[in-house]
């Protein structure tokens, strides 16, 4: 629970450009992370958040000398180019992940490879990721992958959403290797996910209820939510204690918790307080 290793790594920039540039604007382009709690508190620390929609669409533009930074997702090759023409100052708190993905991008289709995406293709991660490849299509499940007129005897490379459901991808992979011909796959679920994943399938099955702390835009949280509730009907997706229904837990003994990879600590430990204080 906690942090991930990426979601720990921009809230700490972003706390330590604020820091060290007391007299200067400092703005986040887009949500840091999927989560309000942080991005509230950022804010109460005099960092502002400007939508990538207003940015593109020239309803907000930056000074010269602003500071600007990247969103963990990651941000389009255009944005990050129009930034570059505004004279900002930009940190991009991009996930290494992400930026690994982005990489081994370029260099499979500089290998010759026609890069295919699984994942959502409207996540900013994904729009981030594709936005420096040319004309890449994205598959959300193995149905939309099975219904494309894709030849398969072309040469593809596969790449995938960090945050992707492992069960869902073990399906694709394997009519991938039975279908097409010519087509390699990067592994690039994040471990942290990953691992994740497989801690929540086994709290689901040894808990009465289950609770899953995060952003509700959340992707990772989302997919926590889904391999749970497949194994759990007791199963909740929650942001904070405020959302925390006490009826969902009388009767029970068995309580687990876990949480997304943007879900700040104490908002974990608020809503185990609440357990303890008016249930046990």
């Amino acid at each position: 629970m906690g942090f991930c290793l990426g979601v720990e790594e921009a809230v700490t920039l972003a706390y330590k450009v604020a820091e060290e540039n007391p007299k200067k604007n400092i703005y986040i382009l887009g949500m840091l992370v999927h989560n309000k709690e942080v991005i509230f508190d950022l804010q109460s620390a005099g960092i502002k958040t400007v939508s990538e929609e207003e940015f593109v669409n020239g309803l907000f533009s930056f000074a010269k000398d602003d500071i600007v930074i990247l969103r963990a997702h990651g941000s389009t090759k255009a944005i990050y180019e129009k930034l570059l023409e505004q004279k900002v100052q930009i940190y991009d708190a991009a996930c290494i992940f992400v930026k690994r993905i982005r990489n081994l991008l370029l260099k499979k289709m500089e290998e010759g490879y026609e890069i295919l995406f699984i994942g959502d293709s409207e996540h900013p991660e994904v729009k981030g990721i594709i936005s420096y490849g040319n004309k890449i299509k994205v598959f959300e499940n193995l149905e939309k992958l099975k219904e494309s007129d894709i030849d398969k005897n072309g040469k593809f490379y596969f790449l995938t959403q960090t945050t992707f459901n492992k069960y869902v991808f073990n399906d694709i992979k394997n009519y991938i290797k039975d279908n097409f011909k010519n087509a390699d796959i990067g592994l690039t679920i994040c471990g942290a996910t990953y691992e994740r994943q497989i801690a929540v399938e086994k709290l689901a099955m040894n808990s009465e209820v289950i609770l899953i702390v995060g952003g509700k835009t959340s992707s990772n949280t989302k997919k926590l939510y889904q391999i749970a509730i497949k194994l759990n009907p007791n199963s909740y997706l929650l942001e904070n204690k405020d959302d925390l229904n006490i009826e969902w837990l009388k009767g029970k003994e068995k309580i687990g918790i876990t949480a997304g990879a943007s879900t700040p600590e104490k908002s974990i430990v608020e809503i185990e307080q609440k357990i303890k204080g008016e249930v046990l």
